[in-house]
């Protein structure tokens, strides 16, 4: 079984996790450059046995003015003040079938989820090729494609997406007058954050969430996804800085940083796949206001159920 630090150690565990000088610039200009493609979101009514909400095929500009994929959800009884829910997807995945989605929309939240570019081949399908993707050599895996330059980095193209999926929710009329509120789990908790940095939102839900304090978690884990670290800097020993120095625009500690909005995170304290630590690492480094949900024998699968409330009760004080 695998054991972080000591839950005492955790809540006062930050980190010092390098920021680039340009972090905010760099961010800045690549989202004025994906949102100066233009073009706006559509949403196509589609057919579905789904009788509580009206399912939407959504496709909007992302990255590079790539088209994005994802579902919307808008239930039939949605009252007024319940919030908008964009729901990022957990690494390999993508956003499957509508039936996937039900939790929030039945909750009477309208509810939209990004698919994720050039992933679905793990465990739920995708319908969005990643056009960005240059080919240049790296670990297999998502994490080492482009590590060479932070404009060409695979993550740099998602996290703009995740807050184009943003743009995309508040383009439909059922937004109006909503709070929009981000969540996903492991990467989708990253993005979760990493939007509440670059997106419009009113609060992030981020669970187990990934792409945090990248360097302590390749030296206290060899579970995938940061094992695609490991193996990349063993071949590439002389990279290894470089490696780090690409994913410090990338680490959610630095985007939570600059974040404001309200947050409800959770951590598993045996998850070998994004240790305790590293997820403490983003939340006391968080800037606004915070809360965490400890589950002290649950691994990766986090709180389940028993999060899901958590995160309910959490919209309806919004």
């Amino acid at each position: 079984m695998f054991v972080d630090l000591p839950l005492d150690q955790l809540r006062e565990y930050r980190p010092d996790v390098a920021e680039p000088a340009d972090f905010s610039a760099f961010w800045a200009g690549e989202l004025a450059a994906a949102r100066a493609f233009g073009g706006a979101p559509e949403f196509v009514p589609v057919d579905s046995p789904i009788r509580h909400a009206d399912v939407f095929d959504v496709t909007f500009p992302g990255h590079g003015g790539t088209p994005i994929r994802a579902w919307l959800l808008v239930p039939r009884d949605a009252p007024p003040e319940t919030a908008f829910v964009v729901e990022y997807i957990g690494y390999g995945g993508g956003r499957g079938d509508p039936l996937d989605w039900l939790m929030f929309s039945s909750a009477g939240h309208p509810h939209l989820i990004m698919d994720l570019r050039g992933q679905g081949g793990g465990w739920r399908s995708a319908d969005t090729p990643d056009a960005g993707d240059a080919g240049a050599p790296s670990a297999p895996g998502f994490l080492t494609r482009g590590i060479a330059d932070p404009h060409d980095h695979y993550y740099t193209r998602l996290f703009v997406d995740a807050a184009r999926a943003v743009d995309a929710a508040r383009a439909h009329p059922i937004a109006a007058g909503r709070p929009v509120v981000v969540s996903g789990p492991s990467q989708g908790g990253g993005l979760s954050i990493a939007a509440a940095h670059l997106g419009d939102v009113a609060a992030t839900m981020p669970d187990v969430p990934f792409l945090s304090h990248f360097r302590r978690a390749a030296q206290i884990t060899d579970e995938r996804p940061y094992r695609e670290l490991i193996e990349f800097c063993s071949v590439h020993s002389d990279r290894v800085e470089e490696v780090f120095a690409t994913l410090s625009y990338i680490d959610v500690v630095n985007h939570g940083r600059h974040a404001s909005v309200p947050a409800l995170f959770s951590v598993g304290l045996i998850d070998e796949i994004t240790p305790a630590s590293t997820v403490f690492a983003a939340f006391n480094h968080y800037g606004g206001p915070k809360e965490i949900a400890v589950y002290p024998f649950n691994g990766h699968e986090g709180g389940q159920t028993r999060q899901l409330k958590a995160k309910l009760a959490f919209l309806a004080d919004l």
